[in-house]
């Protein structure tokens, strides 16, 4: 699982010209599945999204977690982050199919839910328009692979 975090003092997702998510300050959260992803994974996945101690207090710059500031995160599904860049101009796709990847993205929205945090959510699948304002800018991606990694003794 690969997600791009963009912490934000806004973000709005629409499809066909119709709001369906709006937030005000937390994160932008564009997730995308690959082969191999499970439900476990998206816990730890939004359990580390809930404790990034990357929003500001009034005297450091990354000192508080979207959990402290009761912030929001809007939930994007987005298949191309799992492009493989390493050859030709053409990406290749690992992406899970979208019966595997459609309830991954809900269970890491769920589980954000589930721990109290605001969440706003796409459309699976759908032609969306994401308008954000990226607040520092401060932009991060996480990857199961590396998170998943550091958490093990």
């Amino acid at each position: 699982m690969r997600i791009v975090l963009q912490r934000v003092t806004e973000a709005s997702v629409e499809v066909d010209g119709h709001t369906v998510g709006r937030i005000g300050p937390g994160f932008l959260a564009l997730v995308g599945i690959q082969d191999g992803d499970t439900e476990p994974v998206a816990r730890a996945m939004a359990a580390k999204t809930i404790g990034l101690r990357v929003f500001a207090d009034e005297t450091r710059p990354f000192h508080r977690s979207l959990e402290d500031i009761a912030g929001a995160v809007l939930v994007v599904s987005q298949f191309t982050l799992t492009a493989d860049m390493r050859r030709g101009r053409r990406p290749g796709w690992r992406a899970a199919s979208a019966d595997v990847a459609e309830p991954l993205v809900a269970a890491y929205a769920d589980a954000l839910e589930a721990d109290g945090v605001e969440v706003a959510r796409g459309v699976f699948g759908a032609a969306m328009r994401v308008r954000l304002c990226n607040d520092g800018p401060v932009t991060l991606v996480l990857d199961s692979a590396e998170v998943l990694a550091r958490a093990e003794p």
